[in-house]
């Protein structure tokens, strides 16, 4: 590489924040939360040619976690940071319990330090926590964003706190408390978790999902995976579990980066928006053509990580399913026994509820004809099913 293009892609990356739907800009070392207009901030970064020929060129020589991709993240230390080995997780293919007639993958995100693609996120988050000076953080949430906001304070040793709707599992409350955490039981949906989380009023940085602008950088590292995976190229359908959607949100803006850094042509895999049909309301928002979602009243669903009623990064998630020319399924529980049992048997991988609800969403998709015969289509498995042991 030329002296001029190692100038060009030496020092920091990320720029400023940008306001996700006004386009107003705010400082990114300064603490943010929502924007003015209550919506999520999202970091920007400088991004070129140059750059991307200079990732490419390095990545062969780092770590397969999400930290090979550190130019494209926010840390102002990377090196400082708290780092527990996330990210990083296979591909694996599905040889004998999918439709026969495409090409299935999974992305086995069950094997993050603590069993979740959350992992992910909430390390970015309590990382930038950490670096601008938090006195400590805390989320609602009914499983894996607790265990792992648990997780990652405690190794940057933060105090934490974690607001979990009555219902949830045992098994949640008791890592939590494992990684010294301050547990509330509190509400039956996370809406209201939240409102109690809402009243301490002692500093704590609530991180909770699109909120704070760092977990979708966290995030976005699944779709930066992903397309390293198939050697710089995407699938023709990502199929998602989507509860607050940050995934589907971060996994756009890499696309968008990957593109702007050369990596990426202009194609775009379509996005499947997987939900629960006793918890459905990106679903009803999508077939109902609306921008924006109305909260889903009475959750009824034990599939606890799609047990989310309102997200508030809705109106992104709708529309990157839309650009993306994908759709939006919802699943009855009582189909996942079957689909988990025949992909665990058949394939020999790990199947938490939100991943067995995709596979059964690819199955569906397929029998309409969304999915064609030959496509490639990629699922995320986003967490390990003891998280959610109830019974000890």
């Amino acid at each position: 590489m030329s002296a001029q293009a190692s100038d060009a892609t030496s020092g920091r990356w990320a720029s400023h924040l940008t306001c996700s739907e006004t386009g107003e800009r705010a400082p990114l070392d300064e603490p943010a939360f929502l924007s003015p207009v209550g919506k999520p901030w999202l970091v920007e970064y400088e991004l070129d040619a140059a750059r991307g020929e200079h990732l490419r060129s390095v990545l062969a020589q780092r770590e397969w976690t999400l930290w090979r991709y550190r130019e494209l993240l926010p840390l102002s230390e990377p090196e400082a940071r708290i780092d527990l080995g996330e990210g990083g997780t296979p591909l694996l293919a599905v040889r004998r319990s999918g439709p026969s007639d495409i090409s299935l993958w999974i992305k086995q995100e069950s094997q993050n330090p603590t069993g979740s693609f959350k992992d992910r996120g909430l390390s970015l988050a309590v990382n930038r926590a950490r670096e601008l000076g938090a006195p400590g953080v805390q989320l609602p949430s009914a499983g894996n964003a607790a265990i792992a906001l648990s997780a990652y304070a405690a190794a940057a040793g933060l105090p934490a706190r974690v607001a979990l709707p009555v219902a949830t599992p045992k098994m949640v409350e008791l890592r939590c408390r494992g990684y010294g955490a301050e547990v509330i039981r509190a509400g039956a949906t996370l809406v209201q978790s939240g409102a109690v989380l809402a009243e301490h009023d002692d500093g704590y940085w609530t991180l909770a999902t699109l909120k704070e602008p760092y977990r979708v950088e966290g995030k976005k590292t699944m779709g930066l995976e992903l397309a390293e995976q198939l050697g710089w190229r995407l699938p023709d359908w990502i199929v998602y579990p989507t509860g607050g959607g940050t995934g589907i949100v971060g996994m756009a803006k890499a696309f968008d980066e990957l593109q702007r850094l050369g990596l990426l042509g202009a194609d775009r895999a379509r996005f499947c928006v997987v939900q629960m049909e006793g918890c459905a309301p990106m679903v009803r928002a999508f077939e109902a053509g609306e921008s924006a979602a109305t909260p889903w009243d009475s959750p009824d669903s034990r599939v606890w990580g799609l047990r989310v009623p309102q997200a508030v990064g809705d109106f992104l998630i709708l529309r990157a399913v839309r650009e993306s020319g994908g759709t939006a399924i919802a699943i009855d529980e009582s189909e996942l026994v079957d689909a988990t049992a025949r992909y665990v048997s058949g394939e020999g991988v790990v199947i938490g509820p939100e991943g067995a609800a995709a596979l059964r969403a690819v199955e569906r998709l397929r029998e309409s004809g969304d999915i064609q015969p030959g496509q490639e289509v990629v699922v995320f498995q986003t967490g390990h099913p003891d998280n959610y042991l109830d019974e000890l």
